[in-house]
């Protein structure tokens, strides 16, 4: 049924009719009209950030958390350059995004007008898709498409850029239609059936297979992670996982092999080099799983699950394809092991497990604890044992405190676990922190954090207090920059090249100024009573844990290094290090 409206009023009907109920944004000139239509309804919630880039951030907790498309609303000129990092930062985890950017009217684009700048151009490499609505009459349909590109097929952010004129204009408004479709957009959901059988055959032949599990488990929804699980108990084969994937298998799971790549398990890692054959599922063989390309997994065979196309033999040959939806490929797929009785090699599958228990026993993760001084590891475990039995979700910044989490915060669910993998982005955690607090009021949501990162969007405290919203963010602070010092100290002669963060705040005082709870503790003794007083806290808290300065992120990979070349922390002296990362006296950076 056809109605008339103004563009802005189309814009917050379509968003009804999309399911949305909260929107991110900061308003400027050229979204006004938007905002005064905002105000005058009560159907959709608007979160007000303090910096675009935050609102983008937000939005990705928000779906990261959910399944469900973040939206974002943002202002012309430096409100779209402002939202760049965050839609590179949903691009690359395949995040599903839908911003919304106010334009200068249509008659003065291309006159350097006031905040105008070329949104299409800018955010062309960085989005799967984006419009400039230049007719009110099609204003309604790419508002409809924009959620369909965004969480069809490889999810991902998109951007509507919508001139002010017009949002003044009207025309006829028409809800979303069941035949969504874009002309040269449409991606294949079901796999191919004759590679999935010949998937089960290799699978079946194997002695050492290995599940290589990312992110597009999680993205494809709650069923293609039960089906993960299913595959993982019908063949008894041991899975590991990328930094986008911990959750899709749960880390109690007695196949878990720990998260793998430049900061994963010794036994994952090893499993990766040594297996005969190896199942891709949702992933892309990004460079910090790789390692060494001519070295890794040099005796697999591979097969790579996937829905987006382009990542099929871009990065690692592979010896079967199949493009489709994770969920579905899973569900044929464990439907034909079923239905072919066929069972793997058990006596080749308790030699490939006794070999992983070797190196499972070299306790790659392993730290020297202490009474005197808080080891940031010890600090994610004790977190970790507060809050595992109940409802919790994990932020994190981008850097040491980043990976130590991924290690030693054990995930037994999907997305519980929001972090930027492919962008690595500072100040990613508290406002993607903030997004999943929205989207789930009653549940605890834990932003761990380095003394460093947290700065970067530190204005996003002011946001959380408006909407008093009860998130915890818990910094490690150990006064560095901890990965850029780590890198500093292992492969440019320990020259700490401005990586010191001195002059950081009283984050006790900061949290009192912006009304949070502020706590501080450098006692390993006293971590337990103030994470139990953090948890008991019913507004939002910064914990300031003071941990030990110059503690590294080991096992390691060195840059330029096989998955077999790992440092494990009994050899990360000087001269095992400078062996391990040099070669002719050169660093492998």
């Amino acid at each position: 049924m056809r109605r008339e409206m103004t563009g802005a009023e189309m814009v917050l009907q379509a968003l009804r009719d999309q399911g949305v109920k909260h929107v991110f944004g900061y308003p400027g000139g050229a979204v006004l009209p938007i905002y005064d239509e905002i105000i005058q309804q009560d159907d959709i919630e608007h979160i007000l950030v303090r910096h675009e880039q935050g609102a983008g951030h937000a939005a990705e907790g928000y779906a990261r958390s959910t399944g469900k498309p973040g939206v974002v609303l943002v202002t012309s000129g430096p409100g779209a350059t402002n939202m760049v990092t965050a839609l590179t930062d949903a691009m690359l985890d395949s995040i599903p995004l839908v911003c919304i950017t106010g334009q200068v009217p249509t008659h003065l684009i291309g006159n350097d007008a006031f905040q105008e700048c070329d949104t299409v151009g800018i955010t062309r490499p960085c989005t799967k898709h984006n419009w400039l609505v230049k007719r009110i009459e099609d204003l309604p349909r790419i508002m409809h498409e924009a959620f369909y590109v965004a969480m069809s097929g490889r999810p991902g952010p998109v951007v509507v850029d919508i001139p002010k004129d017009i949002q003044f204009a009207t025309g006829d408004y028409e809800g979303p239609s069941n035949n969504i479709a874009h002309k040269s957009y449409r991606p294949q959901i079901k796999g191919d059936i004759e590679a999935i059988r010949h998937a089960v055959e290799m699978i079946a032949s194997a002695k050492r297979p290995v599940l290589y599990t990312g992110g597009g488990v999680i993205n494809s929804g709650p069923q293609a992670c039960a089906l993960l699980r299913e595959l993982v108990e019908i063949t008894g084969i041991p899975i590991t996982s990328t930094l986008m994937g911990l959750g899709a298998y749960p880390a109690s799971g007695k196949q878990w092999l720990g998260m793998l790549g430049m900061h994963g398990t010794y036994e994952a890692n090893m499993a990766m080099h040594e297996c005969d054959l190896m199942i891709n599922v949702g992933a892309r063989f990004d460079d910090r799983i790789t390692g060494r390309l001519d070295a890794f997994s040099p005796g697999s065979r591979k097969i790579h699950i996937d829905i987006d196309p382009s990542s099929i033999n871009k990065t690692v040959s592979v010896d079967l394809p199949i493009i489709g939806d994770v969920g579905h490929v899973l569900e044929d797929m464990v439907r034909i092991f079923r239905a072919s009785g066929k069972k793997l090699d058990q006596s080749a599958m308790k030699a490939w497990g006794g070999k992983i228990d070797t190196w499972r026993a070299r306790n790659s993760l392993a730290y020297r604890a202490s009474d005197d001084f808080i080891m940031p590891q010890y600090a994610i475990q004790r977190l970790y044992e507060h809050t595992k039995d109940r409802k919790t979700f994990v932020s994190t910044e981008v850097g040491q405190h980043q990976m130590w989490a991924a290690q030693f915060y054990g995930f037994e669910a999907p997305n519980r676990w929001l972090t930027s993998g492919g962008l690595g982005t500072m100040g990613y955690g508290m406002p993607a922190a903030i997004g999943a607090q929205v989207a789930n009021p009653d549940a605890l949501v834990i932003d761990i954090a380095g003394d460093a990162s947290i700065m970067m969007n530190i204005q996003e405290m002011s946001t959380a207090t408006q909407y008093n919203l009860p998130v915890k963010v818990f910094v490690l602070n150990n006064q560095y920059m901890g990965m850029v010092r780590q890198w500093q100290q292992l492969l440019h002669g320990n020259r700490l090249s401005h990586s010191y963060t001195d002059s950081l705040p009283d984050f006790v005082k900061l949290a009192d100024a912006y009304g949070w709870h502020g706590i501080c503790v450098d006692k390993p003794a006293a971590l337990d009573d103030a994470i139990a007083e953090m948890l008991e806290t019913p507004k939002p808290v910064i914990f300031d844990c003071r941990v030990a300065n110059l503690a590294n992120c080991f096992p390691m990979i060195p840059s330029g290094k096989a998955h077999n070349e790992m440092l494990l922390p009994d050899e990360a002296n000087d001269e095992a290090v400078a062996n391990a990362i040099s070669k002719e006296g050169k660093a492998l950076v």
